[in-house]
């Protein structure tokens, strides 16, 4: 009988998970596609390469820890699964959320200007890093956070396990929408967007 239900459990996560997890591959593939459109951007800004990967684990640290903050609340009953402006548990770990995503940004940033100046390594002026950070950081923060409590709230209000796909979620998104709005700021910030 334990056995029985255990496997019966199984078999509802691994299928819960499967279609999150295969957008999250594909996911993968656009954002490998706009990272290799980047070929000019990356070559006109030294230090941007190191920066990269930092941003996009920021971005899935911090959105993914929000989306399973919300979802727990969910599960305890604290939040109730709509999107409401007034629910202040849910505000609180937005902002909280949104503000340490940018922190760490400018953190990542100032951290890549330092080590590639010690390291000797070409990189651009320290200001450039950082608002390039930022206005990428505003930009995806705002896409994730609609996205993540968009998502978690369907689907917990359809019967899934909303643990289960915030995580592919968060990555997918985080990494098609933070390469491409770094793509913006890095053409905002060098005059050609």
């Amino acid at each position: 009988m334990i056995n029985m239900n255990l496997r019966k459990l199984t078999l509802q996560a691994y299928l819960e998970a499967l279609p999150a997890l295969v957008l999250s591959s594909l996911g993968g593939i656009i954002a490998g596609l706009i990272l290799g459109s980047m070929t000019n951007e990356l070559q006109s800004i030294p230090g941007l390469l190191v920066l990269i990967p930092a941003l996009l684990a920021i971005r899935g640290n911090v959105y993914g820890s929000l989306g399973a903050r919300i979802s727990t609340g969910l599960h305890q009953g604290f939040i109730e699964p709509r999107i409401s402006f007034s629910d202040q548990r849910v505000n609180a770990a937005v902002i909280a959320s949104f503000l340490n995503a940018l922190f760490a940004a400018a953190i990542g940033a100032t951290f890549a200007y330092f080590l590639l100046t010690l390291s000797a390594e070409p990189v651009v002026p320290l200001q450039i890093l950082l608002s390039i950070a930022l206005i990428a950081g505003i930009l995806s923060g705002t896409v994730l956070i609609t996205a993540v409590i968009s998502v978690i709230f369907t689907a917990y209000r359809n019967g899934l396990n909303p643990d289960t796909i915030v995580g592919p979620l968060v990555a997918t998104i985080g990494d098609i929408f933070g390469l491409s709005f770094l793509l913006i700021a890095v053409r905002i910030i060098m005059g050609g967007g």
